[in-house]
């Protein structure tokens, strides 16, 4: 029994919210059409029985008047009933009854035969009964129990289809929820659920779509808040740093001199990677796709972005459509981070459409790889020191060409990241 209750359990939790409501409700109305249908059933029983009682001893006292004064039963049959005198088919227990000075009846409805008996003492050991058919009573019982089944059958059915009814427009909304704010997850922050139900009405699923485009509205307007902030930062910036890279290159040579220009560069290079941060969160970045053979456009970017990595496949025959000069900019983040924050010898792989960026260092922290890359986050300590950028660019970029950049710890040691292409 419990192995066939976990079995309905189960069934019932990989239904959809839909078919549960119209399941509970169909099974809600089945219990009621049945209560109402025994109900039904038995007042009528009872109605029959006291009718076929009442009758029967009715026809009684006519029999035994008849009885008490002729001393004989002229007719087997008075009216509709079977007059006997010791009737071997008596039921024992009014028999009893009969011989201990009651006059009683017995009625049975559910055999093959059924009937109702009435009987009395006469003279003292004999027994006077009488028994009438209920053929027809029964027959009357059964075409209403028939009756009630129909009825009760096509009330169920009409209570499901509305339940489903009802519930498609409830899983209906909850699905627009759910989908808008998966959209809203993904970045479309200007996506909104709108208004549910008939015009005026209020109910729960109303009240959550309005949370939700509520609270999407707030988000939209903090993050271009931020989105602003961020840009207006980085382009304020600009102009004092290069006025500042100018004066640091007039200065004498020197150790000092270095460090200057070196913290400039520094710089330099973090506010135009918060530009493109701005621009990408603004969705302004636009790709230029066009048919490249991959192993070769793999090889010059390695050569271009200075860091020395062996490449592997690069005289591989794949084509892919991508924007060369942004896979060259996710590759060149890859390929630094590799670099800084792993360990050599640094590898580069090409197979078919997936290139793949490989050290021997201590591997992505876990939450890195679990939450995906956080601008100004570096990871572990032991994965050296940087902006946190390099990531973030190399995943934002890859959302504009439509590639994919994965990133894994492979045994036996060290940390991967694995671009793929849309084919050509």
């Amino acid at each position: 029994m419990r192995p066939v209750l976990i079995r309905c359990r189960h069934f019932l939790q990989a239904l959809g919210l839909r078919w549960k409501i119209s399941i509970l409700l169909a099974a809600g109305c089945s219990l009621v059409a049945v209560a109402i249908g025994v109900l039904i059933h038995e007042a009528r029983s009872h109605q029959v029985g006291d009718a076929a009682r009442e009758s029967a001893l009715a026809q009684l006292i006519r029999v035994r008047q008849v009885y008490e004064l002729t001393g004989r039963l002229d007719e087997d049959k008075v009216g509709e009933a079977d007059a006997r005198i010791d009737c071997p088919g008596l039921p024992g227990p009014l028999r009893r009854a009969a011989l201990a000075g009651q006059r009683t009846t017995y009625l049975d409805l559910s055999g093959p035969d059924p009937a109702v008996w009435a009987a009395r003492p006469v003279g003292g050991e004999h027994v006077l009964s009488v028994r009438r058919s209920l053929a027809g009573e029964q027959a009357e019982l059964v075409e209403l129990d028939r009756q009630l089944v129909a009825y009760g059958a096509g009330v169920v059915t009409l209570a499901a289809i509305a339940g489903a009814l009802m519930a498609s427009r409830l899983s209906k909304d909850l699905r627009t929820a759910a989908e808008t704010a998966r959209r809203i997850s993904e970045g479309e922050l200007d996506a909104r659920i709108g208004a549910s139900g008939a015009p005026g009405t209020r109910n729960e699923v109303a009240e959550l779509s309005s949370a939700v485009d509520t609270m999407a509205a707030s988000l939209q307007q903090r993050l271009e808040a931020e989105q602003r902030f961020t840009a207006d930062v980085a382009h304020e910036l600009r102009t004092p740093l290069t006025g500042l890279h100018t004066a640091a290159e007039l200065l004498p040579a020197g150790r000092p001199t270095e460090l200057v220009r070196d913290r400039v560069a520094a710089l330099r290079t973090l506010t135009e990677d918060l530009l493109e941060v701005a621009r990408l969160d603004a969705r302004r970045e636009e790709a230029q796709p066009a048919a490249h053979a991959l192993g070769p456009l793999v090889a010059a970017i390695v050569r271009r972005s200075g860091v020395a990595a062996q490449v592997v496949g690069a005289d591989g025959p794949a084509v892919v459509r991508t924007d060369a000069r942004r896979l060259e900019r996710i590759l060149t983040n890859l390929l630094v981070n590799a670099h800084r924050h792993g360990g050599d010898p640094v590898t580069v792989t090409v197979s078919r459409n997936t290139v793949t960026v490989r050290d021997r260092g201590p591997g992505f922290p876990a939450k890195l790889l679990r939450e995906g890359p956080q601008r100004f986050l570096t990871g572990a300590a032991e994965r050296g020191q940087g902006t946190g950028l390099g990531l973030t660019i190399a995943f934002g970029q890859a959302q504009v060409i439509g590639a994919r950049v994965t990133l894994s710890n492979p045994p036996p040691g060290g940390a991967a990241a694995t671009v793929t292409l849309p084919a050509a």
